[in-house]
């Protein structure tokens, strides 16, 4: 628990120190040079083919930028990811985060099961998803977007944050909603959210 504080508290001092830097106007061009090196896991245009990689395409500014200010700091750990974000700048940061937001967002799939996300629509109504993601679940600001997101990447974060085992922006409200989810549920919801169009 101390460690997760400790996390917590490394966090917030980074991302207010990247809140107080003086703010120059991100360039998406550098943005799109710096973001080659994410396509081998993420995918071309940030739309991901591989099984648990998250898709970042049309992902909200914001919340690109906190997540790779807590994967720098260290709250957020992946093998992967860490020698790739021990090397980036503040600057990277904010060119990252307006490439990956201003790309068009993955699409839903075809639903081959109706039924399943017919309940997962149930279980996102009942924990209130689009009261932080919005009613289309798009995201805003440091909120994710879930809309379209890999389905088995959406059901690997949910069980992250009922474990406790993922730390950064808004862990507190997730950590809360998926601590109560039954298997079921976090399954039902995925697959909805997954296929929401």
């Amino acid at each position: 628990m101390r460690r997760q504080f400790i996390s917590s508290a490394i966090s917030t001092v980074a991302l207010f120190a990247l809140a107080f830097l003086p703010a120059s106007a991100a360039d998406v061009a550098a943005g799109k040079a710096r973001a080659q090196v994410c396509a081998g896991c993420h995918g071309e245009n940030g739309i991901s083919q591989t099984e648990n990689i998250p898709s970042l395409a049309g992902q909200p500014d914001q919340f690109l930028q906190w997540q790779l200010v807590f994967f720098r700091a260290g709250s957020r750990k992946n093998e992967q990811m860490q020698p790739i974000v021990e090397e980036i700048t503040n600057e990277d940061i904010r060119n990252l985060g307006a490439y990956f937001s201003s790309l068009t967002p993955p699409k839903g799939a075809e639903d081959g099961d109706p039924d399943l996300s017919k309940k997962g629509a149930q279980v996102a109504a009942g924990r209130r998803c689009a009261s932080c993601h919005t009613d289309s679940y798009a995201g805003t600001k440091g909120v994710a977007r879930l809309a379209g997101q890999r389905e088995e990447y959406l059901v690997k974060a949910l069980h992250d944050y009922k474990a406790g085992q993922r730390i950064g922006g808004g862990v507190a409200a997730m950590a809360d909603v998926a601590y109560h989810m039954s298997d079921e549920e976090i399954t039902a919801v995925s697959h909805y959210l997954a296929h929401f169009k």
